[in-house]
């Protein structure tokens, strides 16, 4: 998990190859669903969508109770405009035993059926994250916008 706090640190400095090759390492010495899936999101960074995705198969092979490849996994598929697709693994995070942060999975589902013009069920899922955290502006800020809609 060094290493994957390492590579995690250069991978925010925008240092990705150098994260890409601290992750594999840290595979390669004991594989964890953690490291694969920030490989994966490391891999969205430079584009690389459909290798992303792979990462997070494997993360969750590994541990099927981490949220976060479940919920990255929806959010390359929405990147992808694949919305209904993304709606299940968004779902599946939203209900993984470990996550954090457990808001996101809410904040994706919110933003696909706004998009979608499912305007209750958009307002459903952001007061969702709201509950688990309540000053998240994003969650308010849609809200508002999305409750004005309906007036």
């Amino acid at each position: 998990m060094e290493l994957v706090q390492e590579a995690m640190q250069h991978q925010m400095a925008g240092e990705l190859e150098e994260a890409i090759r601290l992750y594999k390492e840290s595979i390669a010495l004991y594989a964890t669903a953690d490291a694969h899936t920030y490989l994966g999101w490391t891999y969205s960074f430079q584009g690389r969508i459909e290798e992303a995705i792979a990462q997070c198969e494997i993360a969750i092979k590994i541990d099927p109770d981490f949220g976060n490849p479940y919920n990255d996994i929806g959010v390359y598929l929405m990147q992808q405009q694949k919305l209904d697709e993304a709606i299940p693994w968004l779902e599946k995070a939203k209900n993984a035993k470990r996550y954090e942060p457990r808001h996101f999975p809410y904040l994706n589902l919110g933003h696909i059926y706004a998009a979608k013009g499912m305007i209750n069920k958009a307002l459903e899922e952001f007061r969702g994250a709201l509950q688990f955290s309540p000053s998240d502006s994003l969650a308010l800020r849609a809200i508002e916008e999305l409750a004005s809609k309906l007036q």
